[in-house]
């Protein structure tokens, strides 16, 4: 009798623990992998993987220390990114978020919490990237100096209905970084700006150089100070006539060369064709009356 009630309880328990671990199995929801930040010129996007199947991701954000919040957009959502640009408006302050697995829409589920997985701390100011900005060159009339004109990136943030520059944002803590070399030249110099007309003087008169430019805020980090480098762009190089492009002596010593040179033809046609006069004289005197 004891065998029988000892056999009957054992299959219970073992029946609980099928039954428990089918449940967990219904409310398994991964959690998301490679939670990180995407921002470029203050376009802020949260991406994660992988894609979810049978199950969805909710993100939840805030400043740190303050609520939680949701984006509309990124409720159970079976997607893998979620655009924060427009949530994220306290430029300067730290934010934290978390990508939650969830079930479906419409699908109950037993856990209280949910699985998550968080995103390292993000500071708009402090971390998006900055790109490499365009700029023109102009030179002036006596060919010695040159100023480039950066144009400031615009961000898609508002103020005032009008989209704001990164100058808008940074202010006094936007510089630019100028790269220079004249043109074939592998020896380059650096200059720092707080302007956006950069005026670059001394340059050696009628000669291209080749410029680079990247957006410094000395504020950052040293790894986050410089924005991306713009491609390298060269002024034209100015037509110089020979006696502008070679010094006098190598011209001189040139002319010298080809003033000897014409000398010695000369005289070998000279030679040449006294020989042959000689010749046909002898010639002449040798015939047969």
């Amino acid at each position: 009798m004891m065998d029988v009630r000892t056999s009957v309880h054992f299959g219970v328990s073992i029946l609980s623990v099928l039954f428990t671990i089918g449940a967990s199995g219904e409310d398994y929801f991964p959690e998301a992998q490679n939670v990180k930040w995407v921002s470029n010129n203050f376009k802020t996007i949260l991406t994660w993987g992988p894609e979810p199947t049978n199950y969805t991701y909710t993100v939840e954000f805030s400043e740190v220390g303050k609520d939680r919040q949701r984006n509309p957009y990124c409720i159970q959502s079976s997607g893998t990114e979620c655009d924060l640009t427009n949530e994220l408006r306290n430029l300067e302050e730290t934010y934290s978020a978390d990508v939650l697995s969830e079930p479906l829409p419409g699908v109950n589920s037993d856990l209280v919490e949910f699985p998550y997985t968080r995103a390292e701390r993000f500071c708009p100011y402090k971390d998006t990237q900055i790109g490499a900005p365009s700029f023109n060159i102009k030179q002036s009339e006596d060919k010695t100096k040159m100023t480039l004109h950066i144009q400031d990136l615009l961000t898609p943030l508002y103020k005032d209905d009008q989209l704001l520059t990164i100058r808008g944002i940074f202010k006094k803590d936007l510089k630019y970084s100028v790269v220079y070399n004249k043109a074939g030249s592998t020896g380059r110099k650096e200059t720092m700006s707080d302007l956006r007309d950069v005026e670059l003087t001394n340059l050696d008169k009628g000669e291209s150089y080749c410029f680079m430019v990247a957006a410094c805020i000395p504020s950052r980090s040293a790894e986050k100070r410089l924005g991306d480098w713009s491609k390298p762009k060269c002024s034209p190089r100015e037509s110089k006539t020979i006696f502008e492009e070679f010094p006098f002596g190598v011209i001189a010593g040139a002319m010298g060369i080809m003033l000897a040179l014409l000398i010695i033809l000369i005289t070998l046609t000279v030679v040449c064709c006294k020989r042959f006069c000689c010749k046909n004289k002898e010639n002449l005197q040798l015939s047969p009356v």
